[in-house]
């Protein structure tokens, strides 16, 4: 009964007889249980060892791969009314067609002749210019004509000097003369006197060279008068000379500063002109910003201020729109974590890494470990990446569609959500299953080192 000895006698008992055989006894049902279990590991063996995708999934929305293909505000470049709009939302436009007119509403710019007046105020002011330029050339003139009368009056004195100078010199001759007279009239005048005294001559004859003694003496007086007359004029003529020299020099001078005052003048009426101009053209340029148009060909999105009559300010959002012609392109938002798995060009240690995309609209079957095996899925490749973390704690990162691949669909917009699974490194599940239950990164690696990194280089030999 216990199966110790190898001698049974169970042949010679029906065993169904008997309850207690019957509730021991394992039934099929037991052993077909069991041999699913057996088959079921070994099945999740085998399943175990199958190759898996290592991935990374994030999740965005579609948009364009360059900058000016994406959706746009067209703001509002002065102030303004609007008067009229010329399309209606979800029309198509072509470059510079014209989108609505708005009127101006500030008070500086209302006159409806503020150009044209401009332009008068521009001639005026060059008109000035001329006025002040001639009025240089007038002083300039008047310059040269001061430097010619100060050479004259110059040349004039110092004639005059010499002619001075040579009377001094007559009168000096005349003054020695009448010197030489006097003193023999004084000679004859006293020899005269000792004869009369002595009885030898009359009287009349002392008395008559007494006479000529004083017409020599107020001749001497008369000609010292001269010659000190003569000096006194040719120190006079000096001084005129120096007076007409700063004169004319002050006269110069003024004239020199009132050129310098009229170039200043028309420096500024210069400057005045430049600014009246660009007055003038920034006038005419506002007064194209009148009528809006369409930077690109593109679709009218969205009307932000419609109503007629509304008053916009300056930069204020009038209307936005979708430019026609476009590539497209998906924005994924990954963590930090998974940040340094992703790269642009592909190197020796890493490679590019392809993104698969399920569109929001277009039905799909995706296993994303075993890629090859979904279905609906588009591909693409990383075209740029984020070295800054958004405001969501996330990296951003640009993908574009992949060349040679299924192309993406035309219906798809800009806007639209998308689920993308990045796809790296191939693992065995069993690999995946457990550093996904240890929260570890994917293989960062592709585990294709360089053969420069294998290689050891030589030791440097010591000195001794």
């Amino acid at each position: 009964m216990l199966n110790i000895s190898k001698q049974t006698v169970g042949h010679r008992i029906k065993v169904d007889d008997f309850p207690a055989f019957r509730q021991t006894t394992l039934t099929n049902a037991h052993q077909m249980f069991t041999r699913w279990l057996l088959g079921l590991l070994v099945v999740a063996i085998l399943f175990m060892l199958l190759p898996w995708t290592q991935n990374i999934q994030a999740k965005g929305k579609v948009t364009t791969l360059r900058p000016e293909q994406r959706p746009q505000v067209i703001p509002s470049p002065i102030d303004g009314r609007i008067e009229r709009w010329y399309v209606r939302e979800g029309e198509r436009v072509k470059t510079g067609d014209t989108i609505v007119f708005i009127s101006e509403i500030k008070s500086d710019y209302l006159d409806p002749e503020l150009v044209p007046r401009t332009n008068e105020q521009v001639t005026a002011k060059t008109g000035a210019i001329g006025s002040y330029q001639d009025k240089v050339y007038a002083l300039q003139s008047q310059i040269i004509n001061m430097e010619d009368q100060l050479r004259l009056k110059q040349q004039q004195l110092r004639q005059k000097i010499q002619q001075v100078q040579f009377k001094i010199t007559a009168d000096s001759a005349e003054l020695v003369q009448a010197q030489v007279q006097d003193s023999i009239a004084r000679v004859q005048y006293q020899r005269a006197r000792s004869l009369f005294e002595q009885g030898v001559d009359p009287r009349a004859k002392m008395e008559d060279r007494q006479a000529k003694l004083q017409e020599t003496t107020n001749k001497l007086v008369a000609a010292m008068n001269t010659l000190n007359s003569s000096r006194a004029e040719l120190t006079i003529t000096y001084t005129e000379l120096g007076a007409v020299q700063a004169e004319y020099s002050e006269k110069i001078a003024k004239a020199q500063s009132d050129i310098a005052s009229t170039l200043s003048q028309r420096f500024d009426a210069e400057a005045d002109v430049s600014k009246l101009r660009i007055l003038s053209s920034s006038y005419s340029r506002r007064a194209s910003f009148y009528y809006i148009t369409a930077p690109q060909e593109c679709y009218i999105t969205k009307v932000v201020t419609p109503g007629i009559g509304e008053t916009i300010k300056e930069g204020e959002a009038i209307v936005t729109i979708m430019p026609a012609n476009y590539e497209l392109a998906v924005e994924l938002y990954i963590t930090p974590m998974d940040f340094p798995l992703v790269n642009v060009d592909s190197t020796i240690n890493r490679k590019k890494p392809d993104v698969r995309f399920i569109f929001d609209g277009w039905p799909a079957f995706i296993f994303s470990g075993w890629p090859g095996q979904s279905f609906g899925t588009y591909i693409g490749e990383i075209a740029a990446i984020d070295n800054e973390i958004s405001d969501n704690g996330r990296y951003r990162i640009l993908i574009s569609p992949k060349p040679g691949t299924r192309e993406w669909p035309r219906e798809l917009r800009v806007g639209g959500g998308v689920q993308g699974i990045i796809l790296l490194n191939n693992v065995q599940l069993w690999y995946e299953i457990w550093r996904q239950l240890n929260g570890f990164p994917p293989d960062y690696y592709s585990g294709q080192l360089p053969e420069d990194d294998v290689k050891m280089k030589a030791p440097v030999r010591s000195l001794k």
